[in-house]
C-alpha cells in the first residue's frame, strides 16, 4: 500500500460545493471521509460524486441504534459504493452483527462496504468516560474491549486513537483493520482531539489508514500539507 492510499481526509463541509472545492485542491488523496455533517446535508449523492471520479470512500456516519435499525440502516448505506462503513462498539454484540450481515445483503453486485466499530470517540479523554460516562474500565481496557467485540462479531476492524492502536493490534491480530483519527503533525493544532499522535508514530504503532483532516484541509495549501505529511511517513 502507498503512502498516500494510507491517508483519509475527511470532508467535513456543509455543501456539496465546499467539497467540490476539496476535491479540486487534492487531486493526489485517493480516500475520502464523508461523516454526517455533509451526508445530512447533501444526501449520497456526494458518495455517486465521488465515485464518478475512482475515489475510496470511508463513509462514517456511526450508526448506533437498536440492531433492527443499524441493520436497516447498514444495508441501505451498503448500495452506495462505500469501502468503509462505521457503527457504535457501544450499540451491542447484537446490533454489529446485524451490520454485518445486512451489508452482504444490501450491496447487491457491488462489494460489500467492511463494517469497523468506533470503540471510542477521540474527543473524550478518561476523565470524560470515568466521570461523564460513568464507565468503571480504564479508557485503553475499554477500548480494547469494544475492538475485541466488533472482532467477536465479524467486523473487519475498529476506529480507535492511535494511543490504543499498539495494544489492538497485538490482540486482536495483523488481519485486523485499524483506522486511526486523532493523528496530527507536530507542526499542526491538536484541536478538539484529545488522544492525538503524530502520523509516523501513529503507522509504527500498527495503524493501517490515518484519517487527517484540518492540518490538511484548513491548510492554506492543502496540497503542500498533504505532500509534506506523505514525506514525513514516506520510509514508514
Amino acid at each position: 500500500m502507498s503512502v498516500t492510499e494510507r491517508i483519509i481526509v475527511p470532508l467535513d463541509v456543509s455543501t456539496e460545493a465546499e467539497a467540490l472545492a476539496l476535491l479540486e485542491a487534492l487531486p493526489q488523496v485517493s480516500w475520502w471521509k464523508v461523516g454526517l455533517e455533509l451526508f445530512v446535508s447533501t444526501g449520497p449523492g456526494i458518495l455517486a460524486l465521488l465515485k464518478n471520479r475512482h475515489k475510496r470512500i470511508f463513509l462514517d456516519l456511526k450508526f448506533h441504534d437498536i440492531p433492527n435499525t443499524v441493520a436497516g440502516a447498514s444495508r441501505s448505506a451498503a448500495g452506495y459504493g462505500a469501502d468503509l462503513l462505521t457503527v457504535h462498539a457501544a450499540a451491542g454484540r447484537a446490533a454489529l452483527s446485524a451490520a454485518q450481515a445486512a451489508v452482504r445483503e444490501g450491496a447487491g453486485a457491488l462489494q460489500p462496504p467492511k463494517v469497523i466499530a468506533i470503540t471510542l470517540l477521540t474527543s473524550l479523554s478518561s476523565r470524560d468516560l470515568a466521570f461523564d460516562l460513568k464507565v468503571p474500565l480504564e479508557l485503553p481496557e475499554y477500548a480494547l474491549q469494544m475492538a475485541i467485540l466488533a472482532q467477536e462479531a465479524g467486523l473487519a476492524g475498529a476506529v480507535c486513537s492511535p494511543q490504543e492502536v499498539s495494544q489492538l493490534r497485538r490482540v486482536c491480530g495483523d488481519d485486523f483493520l485499524l483506522v486511526c483519527p486523532g493523528v496530527r503533525p507536530v507542526w499542526a493544532a491538536a484541536g478538539d482531539q484529545r488522544r492525538t499522535m503524530t502520523p509516523a508514530d501513529a503507522l509504527k504503532a500498527g495503524a493501517d489508514y490515518l484519517v487527517i483532516g484540518r492540518p490538511i484541509t484548513a491548510a492554506p495549501d492543502p496540497a503542500a500539507a498533504f505532500d509534506r505529511i506523505c514525506q514525513e511517513i514516506a520510509g514508514i
